[in-house]
């Protein structure tokens, strides 16, 4: 039997940029010690500084919030469930992933099939009179909040507080005089407008608006594409934060005012400049108790996602400067290597769990489903110390696996690395196969596939899936047993190398070489399948022992 490797964390306390009080937050226990470190991506570099990326992983459009001694961080999610990932730092550098808002995203028949580019779109992240609120859109759907008394959870059930089409990126602000508000952004693809802010004022407990929206900034002049606002009050003023300019070659802009609804001035705070950090986009501020301010915002990456960095800030002049002014100009540019914020203390270091076991009763919080799950798709055997995924039927109308929700999928960790699993395949037959797989627009896998002649290692690609393209059985070698190691090594510009093994210790390449390339809105994801062609009274599966990052 496998011994757990991994250790997921649960609980703590809270977070936010203006000082609050978290008295009433739930204190938990952490066993730190006993998390293992990526062996592929660490940000904390061990003598006081770190470097950017401070994730390597693709949590886009990031929000940032301090209760007390602890930061909290949630990211958009999409499709992809469990949605709204919420993340635990004490420093801004090591972070862990301790929970999700939902395990399954509402309206739930309606995400029950992959819907790309939609679900959750940018969230945001406040603690309001002991409680944390969150704020995400649907772009089809209209704005949603959940509340919860401990970040971990559990979280209420969403509420739909404005039922409207084309509204995305909100942000609730509660201001000294017990007035709260709704600032948000417009998509085009579902309003036919954008590049503008608006504001509603809302009710105190946050769970419904109570005027018509107006127009607090419009960027089409000089900010086009403006989006993602997050809204602060400091030294008097009201800040909103947003980023314009598109998500590969944007910049961002502060916008201030003595008045809620404006005029707002504006200026641009952070800027790619001499860097390669294109278009440093979308995020939050937070300030720490020691009166350092930090940013925390995405880099725009391709296959491997929106990435997350982390820049110092200071004030000047009544205006943020993000990052770091080499030439004097009042507009900052992105860091590679910085000190770490001063928080008081010096934590461990700490990563994202990437490696599973499958030896808890859980498997670990970094997988995600491509749709709603079903309760048969994964089984974790904590007793065997392995996990069963069951031949999942293909949908009738199979294109290719694009339509497929039963993919247990994680983000890419870093430039290079490689992952492997072990696999013992129980068929029932022929047309079932279980195996590794790279999803994106492209995608590619290796599969141990049930024909008529026997077991078979299988790799398959697909090239522009996400237009309907069929995918294409590149090779396949007969094996002799249905246990059998995958392996994909992912090298710089996400090309990908797929070797397989039936002992373990000796692999070999099969089939091509493959790019991988990003989906919608989201980075390229590694994981596991399990299906079957057409239906059977039993199904086979496949019980995979273990998946491990290197």
């Amino acid at each position: 039997m496998n011994i757990k490797l991994l250790l997921f964390l649960t609980g703590l306390n809270a977070s936010i940029i203006i000082s609050a009080s978290s008295q009433n937050v739930k204190q938990l226990s952490l066993s730190k010690a006993n998390t293992p470190l990526s062996k592929v991506w660490v940000a904390d570099n061990g003598d006081g500084t770190y470097k950017n990326p401070i994730i390597h992983s693709d949590y886009s459009d990031p929000d940032v919030i301090r209760v007390e001694d602890d930061f909290y961080l949630v990211a958009s999610s999409f499709n992809c469930v469990p949605g709204i990932p919420i993340l635990h730092s004490k420093d801004l550098v090591n972070w862990e992933l301790i929970g999700h808002v939902f395990a399954k995203q509402p309206p739930f028949d309606l995400f029950k099939k992959p819907l790309y580019g939609k679900g959750v779109w940018a969230p945001s992240l406040r603690y309001h009179h002991g409680s944390f609120y969150i704020y995400y859109p649907d772009p089809d759907l209209g704005i949603y909040m959940v509340k919860a008394k401990n970040p971990a959870g559990p979280w209420s059930e969403p509420l739909l507080i404005k039922e409207v089409k084309g509204w995305i990126d909100p942000c609730p602000f509660w201001d000294e005089d017990g007035q709260a508000y709704l600032v948000n952004g417009l998509a085009a693809s579902r309003s036919g407008n954008k590049s503008t802010l608006l504001i509603s004022q809302m009710s105190t407990d946050g769970t419904h608006l109570i005027s018509d929206p107006a127009i607090v900034f419009d960027g089409h002049a000089k900010h086009p594409t403006m989006e993602g606002p997050k809204m602060y009050k400091h030294d008097g003023y009201y800040y909103l934060s947003a980023p314009a300019g598109g998500v590969g070659e944007g910049w961002q802009v502060v916008m201030r005012s003595k008045n809620v609804y404006g005029p707002y001035e504006d200026k641009i705070t952070l800027q790619q400049g001499n860097t390669s950090v294109n278009g440093p986009h979308q995020g939050g501020w937070v300030d720490t108790k020691t009166g350092e301010y930090w940013f925390i915002h995405f880099q725009d990456k391709g296959a491997y996602g929106r990435i997350l960095h982390l820049q110092p800030m200071k004030w000047v002049d009544g205006w943020p400067v993000m990052g770091v002014d080499n030439n004097h100009d009042g507009i900052g540019e992105p860091v590679m290597t910085y000190r770490k914020p001063n928080v008081g203390k010096v934590y461990p270091k700490m990563t994202i769990p990437e490696s599973d076991e499958f030896s808890d009763k859980e498997i670990g919080k970094q997988w995600q489903w491509m749709a709603n799950p079903e309760p048969l798709w994964a089984l974790p055997a904590p007793a065997y110390g392995y996990l069963r995924m069951p031949c999942i039927a293909l949908p009738d109308d199979f294109k290719n696996f694009t339509d497929v929700p039963n993919l247990l999928m994680q983000k890419f960790p870093a430039p290079e690395f490689t992952a492997t699993t072990k696999v013992t395949f129980t068929a029932k037959t022929d047309n079932e196969k279980a195996g590794l797989m790279i999803m994106g627009f492209n995608y590619a896998y290796l599969s141990v596939t049930k024909k008529p002649e026997g077991l078979f290692v299988t790799q398959s690609i697909c090239i522009d899936a996400d237009k309907g393209t069929a995918e294409k059985e590149i090779t396949s070698i007969p094996v002799k047993s249905n246990t059998v190691y995958l392996k994909v090594k992912v090298m710089f510009n996400a090309l990908c190398q797929f070797s397989f093994s039936e002992d373990g210790i000796h692999f070999t390449e099969l089939g091509e070489n493959f790019t991988a390339k990003k989906g919608q809105w989201i980075g390229a994801k590694i994981g596991l399948f399990s299906v079957r062609v057409g239906k059977t009274y039993e199904t086979g599966y496949a019980d995979f022992d273990w998946f491990r990052v290197e």
